[in-house]
């Protein structure tokens, strides 16, 4: 079925593979490591890439294939590539673009494992990063040097939920000729789709909203189909890609994320509204909310606020750890973008070996804690959150 003018949802249901002789009607898993060929020139040809068909499931496989489809049309891409996990998304698309002595510039606020590549691994191949400061976007060309290769950033951030606007990001890409990459996880295709403002690339974790129940581990990467061409062949030798059984738990889920984001949204906003009235609270980063201080550009770019939230507790560090403890319905997990809401205290578990001066750096404040708000009856998470603050 192939009609570009169908909406997000049915595109998200109806694109599938060819139906086998049995007619199924949901796509089959197709758990096999290998394919093969009818004769010597067949084999040939499927190796020279004189034929488009699947060799090997590390190359490519129908159910990779078909989540991989799925997002580029969802994305608005020319062609993609899915992964392990989202972080094998960031690697390989980092390393199949770059060159011993290339730089990137990149938004400070960024997720701690891609933080870690940029200042641990990558300099020991001779890549350097600079960092700006996601809330002076004015500043962004003052990092740029003559060897910049790649602009980067998450909107979304995690875990302080700045946005930035992705227009301007385009602009500067384009003026100084760099590959423009971001991080479209928090918001999913259906909030936010950076293509249309002109990014090159756009990485998703599929682990978060995609899958959206905690279930399975998956990444993606699609964009440029010449920038794609590079990361498969990168990829296809070293290996990180996604399972079959994994990639087709994914395209099921797609299936469903307009609905659920939907939910979570409309749940996520009613939330941060309580949030802001909370005595406890000192302030409350939700995209929607009109006290954002980027607002407007969330409006402009974004459909929907999304499901994370940031508030900063009254009481710092301690005050932090004492409202963990004390929750009772809510789950205290790394994970983000499942059903179930989960609260995370960043200064106390997933960035507490940075410094105060660290952290501040990228709105990280001792008291800042963060919500993946779930589907549950949202009085329900309420009166979970309210009892923790008090």
């Amino acid at each position: 079925m192939e009609n570009d003018n169908f909406g997000f949802e049915t595109q998200a249901i109806r694109t599938q593979l060819e139906r086998t002789q049995f007619q199924e009607h949901s796509v089959p898993l197709y758990l096999s490591s290998s394919f093969v060929f009818d004769d010597a020139e067949d084999m040939r040809a499927s190796f020279t890439e004189e034929k488009d068909r699947n060799i090997y499931s590390r190359f490519s496989n129908p159910n990779t294939s078909e989540f991989v489809e799925k997002i580029c049309k969802m994305e608005g891409a020319e062609a993609g590539y899915a992964f392990a996990t989202g972080m094998a998304a960031v690697f390989s698309t980092f390393a199949a673009l770059l060159n011993a002595g290339d730089h990137i510039v990149s938004a400070g606020s960024v997720f701690g494992s891609t933080h870690a590549l940029f200042m641990t691994y990558f300099p020991k191949w001779n890549i350097e990063t600079s960092y700006f400061d996601i809330n002076k976007p004015e500043t962004i060309e003052s990092f740029i040097k003559p060897n910049t290769k790649i602009l980067y950033a998450e909107s979304p951030t995690n875990p302080a939920v700045d946005i930035i606007d992705l227009e301007l990001l385009s602009v500067i890409a384009k003026k100084h000729n760099l590959i423009l990459i971001v991080d479209n996880c928090f918001a999913t295709p259906y909030i936010q789709q950076p293509i249309k403002w002109g990014t090159d690339l756009v990485i998703h974790s599929a682990t978060k909203l995609i899958d959206g129940q905690g279930r399975v581990l998956g990444g993606v990467t699609v964009g440029r189909e010449d920038l794609i061409r590079q990361i498969y062949l990168f990829s296809r030798n070293t290996g990180p890609a996604l399972s079959p059984f994994n990639a087709w738990i994914l395209s099921k889920s797609l299936e469903t994320l307009a609905v659920r984001v939907e939910k979570h949204c409309e749940n996520a906003l009613i939330v941060a509204e309580f949030l802001e009235k909370n005595p406890n609270v000192n302030s409350v980063k939700y995209p929607f909310l009109k006290s954002h201080p980027k607002y407007e550009i969330a409006k402009k770019q974004m459909l929907l606020g999304g499901n994370i939230i940031a508030f900063e507790i009254k009481g710092g560090l301690e005050a932090g750890r004492a409202f963990l403890d004390k929750i009772k319905l809510c789950s205290l997990s790394a994970n983000i973008g499942d059903t179930r809401t989960i609260v995370t205290h960043p200064a106390s578990t997933t960035h507490s070996k940075l410094s105060v001066d660290e952290r501040l750096a990228v709105s990280i404040t001792d008291g800042l804690v963060r919500v993946s708000v779930g589907l549950e009856t949202v009085k329900d998470v309420i009166a979970d959150l309210e009892q923790a603050l008090s």
